[in-house]
C-alpha cells in the first residue's frame, strides 16, 4: 500500500536545533528532521497532541533573534510531531525561503 503525500511544499531533510512551546508552557528543546515552507517534523519525546497550537522557535540566517512561528500539530508519532506553519512575517518567510534554497 502506498501512502500519498498531499503536501503543498515538499519537505527537505535537515538537522536543526529548535524549540517549541505549547500554550503558555515552557520552551521545549527539540530537533528538526525535515522542513518546508509549510511546516516541519520535530523530533521530541514529548509531542503535543494532534490539533494543538504550538509556537516553534527557529534560528534563521539574517534574523537577530529566533523566529517564533505559530504552528498547528497535524500528526504525531512516538518519535515526534509534524507541524504546519501558520502565518509568518515577511522577514521570516524570506529567511526560511533562503534556507530552503541552500538545501
Amino acid at each position: 500500500m502506498t501512502v500519498r503525500d498531499h503536501r503543498k511544499h515538499p519537505r527537505k531533510p535537515i538537522e536543526l536545533s529548535i524549540a517549541f512551546r505549547l500554550g503558555d508552557g515552557p520552551r521545549v528543546e527539540a530537533r528538526c528532521r525535515d522542513i518546508s515552507l509549510g511546516g516541519m517534523f520535530i523530533e521530541t519525546t514529548a509531542p503535543a497532541p494532534f490539533g494543538a497550537s504550538v509556537e516553534v522557535f527557529l534560528s534563521l540566517e539574517g534574523l537577530k533573534q529566533p523566529a517564533a512561528i505559530p504552528s498547528i500539530v497535524r500528526w504525531t508519532t512516538p518519535e515526534g510531531m509534524g507541524v504546519q506553519f501558520g502565518v509568518m512575517g515577511a522577514r521570516e518567510t524570506y529567511a526560511l525561503t533562503q534556507l530552503l534554497s541552500e538545501l
